[in-house]
């Protein structure tokens, strides 16, 4: 037998004192109606007395546990007085749901403590190679390449890139801080984002034209497009640069870079394609966190941070949207995300 209640146990001790009451009064030869109304009273009062005396034991040993739960001194008359309204088994299933978010909870932290340990721990190998590299060539030119016309001026020119990258890393790293801090703040508004991204592609052309790179817009022939989007111009250009800067430098060269316009009812798709390297599929789940690199010398070649795709995931997701990508070694990438349609005829209000 299962004693699941309180009142089920009290129930049960009632019985079993009023059995004995009976048995004694029985065997005294007490008159059947004396035996019931001194059985009836005997049963009443065992039961409420046991029903309180477990109600007050049950209180005294959840007490500690309530405190725990509640992060203050809990006392036993509050416990009690909610016991009054409730099962027992159903504090239990209230205990294990706290017990279940908590293990949630610490999972959590735990995880965003590794997180934050492998990011330190990034940032300062980051900045640990270049900050080596002009060290090394500082010290070069004091131990005497300062008087060396050959050698003092490609040191300079070297410490001068390695002064650039140490700038890209801590503008992104303070771009990716105002982001996560300010993100609530966006200026939504209305734009053409095929105009939008062909001004981009134009600023684009010189680095284009350095690789061979062809890069096609594509989705509408003439401006004004049907292509409107209710969004953060400024952060959404900003996407728009790193995906192409991106798709040219680390394409394939003389290759094509596509941006594509699709119209999904109450939204607009954008993809960015290349027929370039790819991305391995191992490495794709990954690409968006920060300083992650598939290729890591080639990637600093290239003077990237690391940083840019974990920006755009950040402005995109701000914008309560998406990105994703779809990637094949040999054959190239496609990064594509969604943005909030304007439908053309609230164009004229």
């Amino acid at each position: 037998m299962k004693i699941k209640t309180k009142e089920f146990a009290s129930l049960l001790i009632a019985l079993l004192v009023a059995a004995m009451v009976a048995g004694l009064l029985i065997v005294t030869h007490f008159s059947w109606l004396s035996v019931l109304l001194i059985v009836l009273g005997a049963f009443a009062l065992v039961f409420v007395g046991a029903l309180f005396v477990i109600r007050k034991y049950v209180a005294y040993k959840l007490r500690p546990i309530y405190s725990i739960v509640s992060a203050r001194e809990v006392h036993t008359s509050e416990i009690f007085n909610e016991l009054q309204d409730k099962r027992v088994e159903h504090l239990g299933e209230e205990l294990t749901a706290w017990a279940d978010t908590n293990d949630r909870e610490i999972a959590r932290l735990k995880e965003a403590e590794r997180f934050r340990k492998q990011y330190l721990g990034n940032v300062a190998h980051e900045l640990k190679t270049p900050i080596f590299n002009i060290q090394g060539y500082i010290s070069t030119l004091l131990d005497g390449g300062l008087e060396d016309e050959l050698i003092n001026r490609k040191y300079l020119e070297r410490a001068e890139k390695s002064i650039d990258r140490l700038i890209n890393i801590v503008n992104d790293l303070e771009t990716i801080n105002r982001l996560e801090s300010s993100m609530n703040a966006l200026n939504a508004d209305r734009f053409d984002i095929v105009a939008l991204t062909r001004e981009i592609a134009e600023q684009a052309e010189i680095e284009a034209d350095k690789r061979s790179v062809k890069i096609q817009v594509k989705g509408a022939d003439n401006l004004p497009s049907p292509f409107w989007v209710q969004a953060d111009k400024h952060y959404i250009g900003q996407v728009l640069v790193n995906l192409l800067v991106n798709s040219i430098r680390y394409g394939r060269e003389g290759g094509l870079t596509r941006v594509h316009f699709r119209d999904l009812l109450d939204k607009i798709l954008i993809e960015v394609e290349d027929n370039g390297q790819g991305i391995a599929k191992e490495d794709q789940p990954r690409i968006f966190e920060r300083f992650y690199r598939t290729d890591k010398g080639r990637s600093r070649e290239q003077g990237g941070t690391g940083l840019g795709l974990a920006i755009v995931k950040h402005i995109i997701e701000a914008h309560g949207e998406r990105i994703s990508v779809r990637s094949e070694v040999g054959v190239g990438s496609t990064f594509s995300f969604t943005l909030k349609k304007v439908p053309l005829r609230e164009l004229d209000k």
